[in-house]
């Protein structure tokens, strides 16, 4: 597949037809890797990392642990 590279305000832009953008499962502001390598651009979508329970559980230190705080009676 071909695209065309159109100037689009100060920037350039390729446009992505959406049959691409569903085999990608990606959608308008999506965040995008844009990296060259070997004189190629690579796009990689940016997927949300998943956390366990226990990975953030485990992140709890008293260092970044807040004091208690008090709203008092209800």
């Amino acid at each position: 597949m071909r695209g065309v590279i159109r100037k689009w305000g100060n920037s350039a832009a390729i446009r992505l037809p959406s049959s691409m953008l569903k085999t990608l499962r990606v959608g308008v502001d999506d965040l995008m890797e844009m990296r060259v390598e070997r004189g190629n651009l690579v796009l990689q979508p940016v997927r949300a990392q998943e956390y366990t329970l226990t990975q953030l559980v485990g992140g709890i230190k008293p260092a970044n642990t807040h004091a208690e705080v008090d709203f008092g009676s209800m």
